[in-house]
C-alpha cells in the first residue's frame, strides 16, 4: 500500500479520469478540487496529458523535451511545488493546506447554480477541525440558486505514517457518520483496478442522476425540503477482498455494480 504523499496520487488519477468521463457524457460544468496534501503529481500530470498545462506554459510542450521539463521542475527549487499550487492551471485550492477543500468547494458553488464542485477529500485531511465542520455546509445549499458539491472521500486507509480514524471504524459506522451529516453516501468498495473502474463508473452515474433529480424537482416543483445530496467514499475499506468490488447505496445496502 502506498503511504504518505505518494499514496494519494494513484487514487486521484483514478478519480480524475472518471470525472472526465461523466463531464463529457452529461455535458457537465464541473471543477475538480484536490484536498489531500501534496497530491500535485496527479493534477500536474493530468492537466499536462489533456493539453491544458502546455496551453498555459508553452515551454512545457507536448513532446519529449516538454515532458522532461515537466518532470525536472516538479518539487525542485525554482520549479513547482508538490501540491496543487496556484501555478497549476485552474487551481483554486492548494491541497497542502489541509482541511479547507470542502469550504472552498462550497464557496465556489454558492450563487453558481450550474456548477458541480467535485471535491476530493483525503482521509487524513478529514481528521482536521475545519474539514470535519465543513461536512455540514450542505445545510446552506439552495438547490435552485446554488450549484452542487460532490465530496469524494479518498479513503485509502492511511495518512503520512499510520491508519486514519475513518479507516479504523466499520463500514456501518462510516455510513452512519455521513448520513448523520446529511449526506446520501455511496461506497465504492474493493481494490482490484478492473473491478473498481466498473464500480466507480456506477457510483458517479448514480450520483449525477441523484443531483439532476434534486435540481429538477427544486426548480420545477419548488420542493421546500432540504435535499440529501450524494457523496462518494472510495474505497470504503482497505480490507475488502480483491476478488470483489461493488457499489452500495447508503442506507439501502443495494448492490449496484
Amino acid at each position: 500500500m502506498l503511504l504518505g504523499h505518494c499514496g494519494t496520487t494513484p487514487g486521484q488519477n483514478f478519480i480524475y479520469v472518471h470525472l472526465n468521463r461523466i463531464i463529457q457524457q452529461h455535458d457537465l460544468n464541473m471543477i475538480y478540487l484536490s484536498g489531500p496534501g501534496h497530491g500535485g503529481p496527479a493534477l500536474a500530470g493530468n492537466t499536462y496529458l489533456e493539453g491544458t498545462y502546455s496551453e498555459v506554459y508553452p515551454e512545457v510542450s507536448q513532446n519529449e523535451e516538454g515532458l522532461k521539463r515537466l518532470f525536472t521542475q516538479f518539487s525542485f527549487p525554482g520549479g513547482i511545488p508538490s501540491h496543487v499550487s496556484p501555478e497549476c492551471p485552474g487551481s483554486i485550492h492548494e491541497g497542502g493546506e489541509l482541511g479547507y477543500s470542502l469550504s472552498h468547494a462550497f464557496g465556489a458553488v454558492f450563487d453558481n447554480p450550474d456548477l458541480i464542485a467535485a471535491c476530493v477529500v483525503g482521509d487524513g485531511e478529514a481528521e482536521t477541525g475545519p474539514l470535519a465542520t465543513a461536512w455540514h455546509s450542505n445545510k446552506f445549499l439552495n438547490p435552485v440558486t446554488d450549484g452542487v458539491v460532490l465530496p469524494i472521500l479518498h479513503l485509502n486507509g492511511y495518512k503520512i505514517a499510520n491508519p486514519t480514524i475513518l479507516a479504523r471504524i466499520s463500514h456501518e459506522e462510516q455510513e452512519q457518520l455521513f448520513r448523520g451529516c446529511g449526506w446520501n453516501p455511496l461506497f465504492v468498495r474493493g481494490s482490484d483496478p478492473a473491478l473498481m473502474h466498473v464500480a466507480m463508473a456506477a457510483a458517479l452515474d448514480e450520483a449525477v442522476e441523484q443531483i439532476q433529480t434534486i435540481k429538477r424537482h427544486a426548480r420545477t416543483e419548488r420542493v421546500p425540503t432540504r435535499p440529501r445530496w450524494p457523496m462518494i467514499a472510495a474505497p470504503s475499506s482497505a480490507a475488502i477482498s480483491d476478488e470483489k468490488a461493488h457499489l452500495t447505496a447508503g442506507g439501502s445496502g443495494k448492490q449496484l455494480a
